[in-house]
């Protein structure tokens, strides 16, 4: 993680170093899992191996964010769309969003008995952080005992935000004042047997505009509680911010591995994004997204080794995701079979 030096808040300076040493115990493992080298995932390429071991991809444990078949939902509504991930061999989905759009109106009740009908679980759902001009908005800051009162009616275990802690701005105190909300999210969440989490995008990865030698993640790791808020890491976001923000903005290095963040702390990441990029170093963000297996991004090497953590076959959920698929049913339908098709190399 970022260095802290020249830092003027021994506090945080104390609680980085502490969440930092939390993956010690685990360094050896992260060593042996990623090599000496700690590769990037653009340096394997397109043709990763697939070995001839176990399934890399634990069973029961594929999901879909339903974004991205936010078109197909709301032409054709849930059923269909259901129908298809159920052929598949979905397992999961991750809600963004509980209505079909012009498909017509469903109820929480029939949405959940629909999905169990298809033998797809309900894992989370991404709902809104804030939206202070609006009192009445769907969102944790002003309206948190609705958003969990329906994510209870849904049986959902997991109920996050893909909104970044920026509602204070970007610097050091204003992350902090997020992370207290977060922390107040996840107590009412546990309250209730659910998790709450949050997704990131690549500009969390950036450092704080008054400190610019902290990165603003962790702080967010941090100054959040673990037993109350969980992270669900978008890989290829991650990439994206690894790519633009290894270097300060006075130049001077500040590398860092998404994977290595999890597998430092297992526990937090109960969620993954999996969705691909084509390495593209001409644009903002080093990638263009594509559907899963068609990128850069090493899958084989990623999910093995968060798998390979104590109970990681079991304590994790891969939803597979595209922000803008070219034809969505196609791209979970690919998807799908490229992930499954993955192999352990070594077993």
């Amino acid at each position: 993680m970022t260095s802290t030096r020249r830092t003027s808040d021994p506090e945080l300076s104390r609680k980085l170093s502490r969440r930092g040493m939390l993956g010690v115990a685990a360094g050896a493992t992260a060593a042996a899992l990623l090599g000496a080298t700690a590769p990037t995932a653009a340096a394997h390429g397109k043709s990763h191996g697939k070995g001839h071991g176990r399934p890399v991809l634990p069973p029961g444990r594929l999901g879909i964010q339903l974004y991205s078949l936010r078109d197909k939902v709301s032409t054709l509504g849930f059923a269909p769309v259901f129908a298809e991930l159920e052929k598949y061999g979905y397992d999961e989905i991750e809600y963004a969003g509980y209505t079909q759009g012009s498909a017509g109106a469903i109820t929480l009740a029939q949405l959940r008995r629909l999905a169990r009908d298809h033998g797809l679980r309900a894992i989370g759902s991404h709902v809104g952080y804030y939206n202070d001009g609006d009192p009445g908005a769907y969102t944790f800051a002003q309206n948190l005992t609705k958003v969990l009162d329906d994510a209870q009616a849904l049986g959902l275990k997991h109920i996050g935000t893909a909104s970044g802690p920026w509602r204070y701005g970007s610097t050091v105190d204003g992350w902090k004042r997020c992370a207290e909300e977060f922390n107040e999210y996840g107590a009412a969440a546990k309250a209730r047997g659910m998790k709450f989490y949050q997704h990131n995008h690549a500009e969390e990865f950036s450092f704080a505009t008054d400190r610019p030698n902290v990165r603003l993640y962790d702080v967010l790791l941090a100054e959040t509680d673990p037993d109350l808020v969980f992270l669900e890491m978008d890989i290829y976001w991650a990439y994206a911010g690894q790519f633009r923000f290894s270097k300060r903005v006075d130049g001077t290095p500040a590398p860092f591995d998404p994977l290595r963040y999890v597998l430092k702390q297992p526990d937090r990441y109960p969620l993954f994004h999996v969705k691909d990029g084509d390495r593209d170093e001409t644009t903002r963000d080093g990638y263009r997204m594509v559907d899963v297996g068609d990128g850069d991004i090493d899958y084989q090497r990623f999910i093995s080794a968060v798998t390979r953590t104590h109970g990681g076959r079991l304590d994790h959920h891969w939803q597979t995701e595209h922000d803008t698929p070219t034809d969505s049913l196609s791209f979970a339908r690919r998807s799908s079979a490229y992930l499954h098709s993955l192999r352990e190399k070594d077993c």
